[in-house]
């Protein structure tokens, strides 16, 4: 049996390296082993706790369609959707509220550190926080159990959100017998957590992203924004330890990587580093960066792509969601 793997973007800002390195690109190698089924999805409902301005959350909607399909989705062998388009997952959501303890959303961690930056700002414990932020760990489960996926590939900060859907699945089947499938998280352990320009998390908060199809005069400008140290060009730098090795090696090839991991160790300037990083980047970019502009420019093309895309998906959930409401007592 092949194992269901699932992906989906949030639309809150302009698609990111960071979106790239840790999700996107380990969800289409995946797509590439036949042992896999694979479903990827906008999460649009998911951006609505942060984007209220309705031209802007259709916009960056689109942003995440196109770039899944600029850097190589092929929607005839995959799910690809929009969250909003399935209405069973809003459904399921509401049903595994009802087993999701009020105690296990309080140590969700993207409402914890909302209320600990109230508290050191001596604001209201709960400031800013609405019910979508919340609850947001519950719809994430809904995505996933729905599908009944075995793996999802995230980042090390959706770890937990992936234990959560498993905690939620397991209440829900030792009173309704075996059910949900428990998912499983898979993550690239160099690229967990990718630095941004400042050296802190690469993260639209930050403001410290580079978005994956910025033109090449301002791809090289955030590039040289990128912080490093004060070490002189003929002093031996450790790769390993260096942002800009690691998104090096995320673009080039095997032979590249080898000869910049030489150059580090034998001594080379920053800027030397950030020359070669624009080119890497800007060669591998070029192709999908003019996919992803076409694909914005036809945004029908993209409805028909997602409106197809989710006729599969409900052919999955509507009757997986018939069986979950039999056992609850409501579908007859």
């Amino acid at each position: 049996m092949k194992k269901q793997v699932l992906t989906g973007i949030k639309p809150t800002g302009r698609i990111h390296l960071g979106n790239y390195i840790g999700a996107i690109k380990p969800a289409l190698q995946l797509a590439e082993n036949q042992s896999y089924n694979t479903a990827y999805f906008v999460a649009d409902y998911h951006g609505l706790t942060k984007i209220h301005d309705g031209h802007e959350m259709k916009e960056l909607s689109y942003g995440v369609a196109a770039a899944w399909l600029a850097l190589g989705l092929n929607p005839d062998r995959a799910i690809f959707y929009r969250q909003s388009d399935v209405p069973e997952i809003f459904e399921l959501s509401w049903i595994l509220s009802c087993f999701a303890p009020k105690g296990l959303m309080n140590r969700a961690h993207a409402y914890k550190s909302m209320v600990e930056e109230n508290h050191f700002a001596g604001r209201e414990v709960d400031a800013g926080v609405n019910m979508g932020l919340f609850t947001y760990p519950i719809l994430m489960a809904a995505d996933i159990l729905l599908f009944q996926t075995e793996l999802v590939p995230v980042g090390k900060d959706q770890i937990q959100h992936v234990e959560i859907a498993r905690d939620i699945a397991e209440n829900f089947n030792k009173l309704y017998g075996e059910t949900f499938i428990l998912p499983e998280y898979v993550i690239q352990e160099e690229t967990s957590v990718l630095p941004g320009l400042d050296g802190r998390k690469m993260s639209k908060s930050y403001n410290n992203t580079i978005p994956l199809f910025e033109e090449p005069k301002k791809l090289q400008k955030l590039i040289n924004k990128i912080k490093t140290d004060s070490s002189p060009p003929e002093e031996p730098k450790d790769p390993e330890t260096s942002v800009l090795f690691s998104l090096y090696k995320e673009f080039a090839t095997s032979d590249q990587v080898e000869e910049m991991r030489r150059r580090f160790q034998e001594g080379i300037g920053w800027g030397e580093a950030k020359k070669e990083l624009f080119q890497v980047m800007n060669s591998f970019i070029e192709k999908p960066r003019s996919k992803y502009e076409e694909l914005m420019a036809s945004p029908h093309m993209l409805d028909v792509i997602l409106q197809n895309g989710a006729k599969k998906a409900r052919e999955k959930t509507i009757p997986f969601m018939k069986e979950i409401k039999r056992k609850i007592g409501i579908y007859h």
